[in-house]
């Protein structure tokens, strides 16, 4: 299989279902959101380099969450309405294993008593990343999506960026690292 179509020069992408849309279309701006995300997730599971229970715990919630990703684009690139076969979807299922998985690091995590810089180890940073991408993704899909078939995906991309967060402040807690928390004095 070449990795080259030239399908796409001309401006324009297929959808699953084999529609071809503008590459500006804002369907098509959210799936690159989302796969953008996706990768910011390789780049942080890719500082894990030790050979540690934690990292092994973190390298392979990212992993979930990246499977998760792939599930989300191909749901945005699989219209409802127009795809006839059986394409995996996200789930309220998805949506409560963030929740979990955030309460779980929430509860060995010091609490937030302010807004805090993105930052810290590059694993912390990276997942930064990923989550402001994620809140764009959300916010293409806020406009995109007004189909309350589509609002577990929605629901489950806000819960993303919050698992993200969460995510890169425990890898800052594995390294020792602590969150710089923001003042308003700190102006400079």
């Amino acid at each position: 299989m070449r990795i080259y179509t030239k399908t796409g020069d001309s401006g324009e992408t297929d959808l699953f279902d084999g529609q071809r849309v503008a590459k500006s279309d804002a369907r098509i701006e959210l799936l690159g959101a989302i796969d953008e995300a996706n990768a910011w997730l390789g780049v942080a599971a890719s500082s894990l380099t030790l050979d540690d229970v934690l990292y092994t715990w973190l390298r392979d919630t990212l992993v979930a969450v990246q499977r998760r990703l792939f599930v989300a684009g191909g749901d945005v690139a699989a219209p409802r309405e127009t795809t006839t076969w059986d394409v995996p979807r996200i789930t309220l299922a998805d949506t409560q294993w963030c929740e979990e998985v955030i309460d779980r690091c929430t509860a060995q995590l010091p609490e937030l008593r302010a807004f805090i810089l993105p930052g810290g180890t590059p694993c912390a940073a990276s997942l930064h990343g990923a989550r402001t991408v994620i809140r764009r993704a959300e916010r293409i899909a806020v406009t995109m999506l007004g189909n309350p078939e589509d609002s577990a995906l929605l629901i489950y991309l806000n819960r993303t960026s919050d698992l993200l967060f969460t995510l890169a402040r425990m890898a800052n807690l594995i390294d020792g690292i602590p969150d710089v928390e923001w003042t308003s004095e700190q102006r400079r």
